[in-house]
Parts: structure tokens; sequence; C-alpha cells
């Protein structure tokens, strides 16, 4: 007769849904992630981890964006096979900003928001806050032969990716693999993922009074309005189809010069500048850049086709930025045979092997040179006002997240 399969991980599940509702419960939006992340630090200490092995880096002092503290780093010491290769456990702190006031509450199987169609519930990314402290409270606990482990709680992957960008990997200590728990089903295995662009466009005119002489002035608006119609009527608009290449192009915001208000003041005057923001996605990068490139040539030529009463062209400075690179794993590649092998032994099920078209932290690991593969945690609806956590899943990434930990390599 075959061997018997190994029982699942056991785990603590009342103690983990408290943790989850407990991270849930602080505020800790993108770049204001100081509380939650104090939060944390103390669930790590009630859990047993010492504190010389909990420590912020200084990725914050980089980020580009007021970003109250950096990403918080975990290590725990190897405790079974000598020389087992250090892994990597990791998920991000952050939450969109329509979450602030969420207030969580369990509803049968379901984390919901007590307050709901009010706010989002903040289930991305407090599930893989609450995995990661509860994996590390299972291995103290039950005394759980383990390699040397990392856990990484980034901040600002919201709003860009920053903290995994621009971490130090050399803060890491060396690891041979990474997981990342951010997602809806545990047994989905996401080893691939699109990579972006972000863009602005400055655009300046020339204000004038739009009734009594609007030929002298030069319409910034106008000049958004044509560079918007040259590059839906090029194909760049929406999902972008050129030559069996595909991607996809948004603008986001159309504002004022300072970003704080829309663009214009009055409509009696001709708008004398805007702001827009937008974005370039594809699984190709080169592709990105081409996508972003078009934006970058209809507003030029849209600039110089408004001007005012002397003939004076409106202007536009398009400035890019590379949001993340694309990556896409092999489907042998080591990392995700562990991750296939730990779902069928932890879950009893299948690993869905899947490439997603969102962004995510795993991009800058990958770039880092750590092999990340993400799972799912429990999310759902998110981003929205009717975001609720799946707590069978949620259950179900901790089991994993312990097999990963303890699985012989």
């Amino acid at each position: 007769m075959p061997a018997a399969a190994p029982p699942a991980p056991e785990v603590d599940t009342r103690a983990a849904t408290d943790r989850l509702v407990r991270f849930l419960s602080v505020p800790g939006v993108t770049g204001r992630e100081a509380a939650i992340g104090r939060e944390i630090v103390a669930a790590l200490t009630e859990a047993g981890v010492p504190a010389p092995a909990v420590s912020f880096d200084d990725a914050h002092t980089r980020i580009p964006e007021p970003t109250q503290t950096g990403n918080l780093v975990v290590k725990l010491p190897g405790t079974g096979r000598k020389g087992a290769k250090p892994v990597l456990f990791m998920t991000h702190m952050d939450t969109v900003p329509l979450c602030a006031g969420a207030a969580p509450q369990v509803k049968g199987r379901r984390v919901v928001n007590a307050h709901e169609g009010a706010t989002a519930l903040g289930g991305d990314n407090r599930t893989g806050c609450a995995v990661l402290v509860t994996l590390a409270a299972e291995l103290l606990k039950r005394k759980l032969p383990h390699p040397p482990l990392t856990l990484l709680f980034t901040v600002r992957e919201e709003s860009g990716l920053f903290g995994a960008k621009y971490l130090d990997p050399a803060v890491l200590g060396g690891p041979a693999m990474g997981f990342n728990f951010d997602g809806r089903n545990a047994a989905d295995v996401i080893l691939g993922a699109i990579g972006a662009d972000r863009w602005t466009v400055d655009v300046r005119g020339k204000a004038s009074h739009a009734g009594v002489a609007p030929e002298k002035g030069a319409s910034a608006s106008l000049v958004v309005a044509l560079a918007l119609a040259e590059v839906y009527a090029g194909g760049w608009w929406g999902k972008v189809v050129k030559g069996g290449k595909v991607g996809t192009s948004n603008v986001g915001v159309i504002g004022s010069a300072d970003g704080k208000g829309p663009a214009g003041d009055a409509t009696n005057v001709v708008t004398d500048a805007a702001h827009v923001k937008g974005e370039s996605r594809s699984h190709d990068a080169k592709f990105v850049r081409e996508i972003s490139a078009a934006y970058k040539a209809a507003f030029a030529a849209a600039a110089a086709r408004v001007t005012d009463d002397e003939g004076r062209p409106a202007r536009a400075k398009f400035t890019s930025r590379l949001d993340y690179l694309p990556f896409r794993l092999r489907d042998d590649a080591p990392v995700v045979r562990r991750a296939a092998a730990a779902v069928r032994a932890a879950l009893g099920r299948e690993p869905n092997l899947k490439v997603t078209n969102g962004g995510l932290d795993a991009n800058w690991m990958v770039k880092h040179g750590v092999p990340t593969v993400t799972f799912g945690a429990g999310q759902n609806e998110i981003h929205t006002v009717k975001e609720y956590v799946d707590l069978a899943e949620f259950e179900a990434a901790c089991r994993l997240a312990v097999q990963l930990a303890t699985a012989e390599e």
C-alpha cells in the first residue's frame, strides 16, 4: 500500500481570525503605515518573537512620496536541517484610502465591514499580515523545525509598490525563494505579473477671457482633448493590441497644475494649465514603453496645434517612470515546484498556476533576485465598499504558510 499522506499543518484558526480582525481595525492607508506597523510588532512580541529579531528598514527615506515608516523586517533563525537555505515570506501593510474608518466584524464564515457601503474593509492586505504573524506564532508555539526565515511587511504597495522597489535586498539575508500573500484563493500560484509605467503630462497654455477674446488664449483643456482623441483613434487607449503585442492604458486624473483641484478656474476663462496622470501596462516591457511613447507623441502634437492669437503654441511636458517590470517564472522553477507541492499537501487541492494583469510586490522581488510566487488569503471585492474576507480561504492560507516553512527541500 502507498504511504499515507502526511497530515495537513495544524493552525489555531481562532487566534488567526482574532489577529485578522485586530489588524483590520487599525488604520494604515498607503503612506501612513506607522500605526499598523506598531500593531504587527506588538502581535509578533505576544507570539514570542524576540525584540532583536524585529526591525524597520530605511526604504521610506528613498521613497519619493511622503511615507511614515520603512518596511518591517523579521528574522527567524533556522531550527531545522543545518545548511538549509533561507526563505522569504512577505506581504504589504498598507491599504487603499477607501479603507479608512473600516469596522470589521465576523459574520458567519466571513469578515465584513460593520459600516457596510461606507468604506472598504482592508482585507487587501491585512489578510497577508495576519497570515505571516500566524506563521511565526505557530512555528514558535509548536517548536516546528524550519530553515532561516525572513518575514517582510512592505509599505506603499498600493500607491506604486514603493516599499518593495526601494528595499535594499541585503536586509533580507539572501533568501533562495519568496512567498507573497496577497490575493483571493490560497490554491492560486501566481508566477507572473504585468509591468507598468506611470506617467504625467504638464500642459501649459495661456489664459484669456473666454467671452471677450477667446482667440487670445491657448486652451490646456483643448490640448488634453486633442491628445486623447489622437491616442483613441490610433488604438492606444484602453486595451491595446498591436501586431500581436497586448497591453492597456488609462488616463486616471485630469487636474490643476498643482494637482489639488480641477483643471481651470471658471467657465469664462480659457484654461491655462492642466496636469494629467496615466499609466501604460503590458507583459512585454518594450511594449509598455511603446504605449507611453504614443501618449507622449500625441500630447506634443496636440500642444503644437493649439496656439494663441500671436501663433505661440501651448506646451506639454511628458514625464514617465517605470513602476515595475513584468516577470514570468518557469512552471518548473524550484519556487513554483515547492509552492505547488505545498498546496497539494496542506490544502488537498490542485494548484492553479496563474499570471496576473495587476502589479505585485513580487515584481520587484524578482528584480531584486528573489524568485517569488504569490498566493491568495481570502480577499474578495477588494477596493470596493462590498469587500469581505472569506475565512475558509484565509485559514487555508495560514496552513499553507506553515507547510511552506516546514516542508523538506
